[in-house]
């Protein structure tokens, strides 16, 4: 009777033991299967925005990149933005001064100190922000909703406002407006106010119109950002224009040094 009782244990704990083992192989499975579903973030967004993503290039495309350089051409000189696009921490380079942000700190090192007159943690992804329209709103904490079209003469376009949730980055207060080409789904402007100073909502709204694009690796990026006279809803003239080269994106990923302080000045290319 006692050898059959212990047969009866161990044949009990063998089984639990297989049940266990079971378990731990199937929830292996299921943690597997939720990174997949995060990986791919498509079915997260309003329709009319994924299908602005899609005609972009696609918010897949953009997600597996990590790096992101382009130039804007200025008068004094070209400024270089380097941009991680996991971190967010960036770059931004000039014959006369460099500043960026290493996930800490905004920097700012300069010899003459009236070459950069600005606010190194307001700037550092001011530029990188319109250049990387429309992906990055699809960046957590946003919330879509959808507005009248902005209309032009003859021309609409629908819209959609993006605002974000208490704490999200440095202005949680912005709001952003994009408009769409109905037919191409191609972003056609882009609204915007600035709060990081007052850090009061503004009912101030600036426009860019993006007039035309490059094909960096498969993302549709802007060649040439238009800043237009807009108030009441009505588009005015041109009033700045800044334009976009040596446009770099791709998978490789650069060291975390490149955007401390005191880095080397010059960037490797990719």
């Amino acid at each position: 009777m006692r050898t059959l009782i212990t047969l009866l244990l161990c044949t009990t704990v063998l089984i639990s033991c297989k049940q266990e083992t079971k378990t731990k192989k199937e929830t292996v499975i299921s943690d597997a299967s939720k990174e997949e579903v995060i990986a791919d973030r498509s079915g997260n967004f309003p329709e009319d925005i994924a299908a602005v993503f899609e005609a972009h290039g696609g918010i897949q495309t953009f997600d597996q990149m990590n790096t992101l350089i382009f130039e804007m051409v200025k008068p004094e000189g070209n400024e270089k933005h380097t941009t991680d696009l996991k971190t967010r921490h960036a770059r931004i380079e000039t014959d006369k001064f460099a500043l960026g942000f290493d996930g800490n700190e905004a920097w700012l090192e300069q010899e003459d100190s009236t070459a950069f007159k600005g606010n190194p943690r307001f700037y550092h992804n001011l530029i990188f922000y319109f250049y990387a329209m429309p992906f990055v709103l699809g960046d957590e904490g946003i919330s879509y909703e959808k507005v009248a079209d902005l209309k032009i003469e003859d021309a609409s376009y629908p819209g959609y406002k993006i605002s974000y949730g208490d704490g999200v980055g440095d202005s949680p207060k912005d709001n952003y407006f994009i408009y769409y080409d109905d037919a191409t789904k191609k972003m056609k402007f882009l609204g915007y106010t600035v709060t990081f100073f007052s850090k009061e909502t503004s009912e101030k709204i600036s426009l860019i119109e993006y007039s035309d694009w490059n094909d960096i690796n498969g993302l549709l990026l802007p060649k040439t950002l238009k800043w237009r006279a807009y108030k009441d809803g009505v588009v005015g003239e041109v009033r700045n224009e800044r334009n976009f080269i040596n446009a770099v994106a791709n998978k490789e990923k650069l060291s975390k040094s490149l955007f401390k302080k005191s880095a080397a000045i010059e960037v490797e290319a990719l």
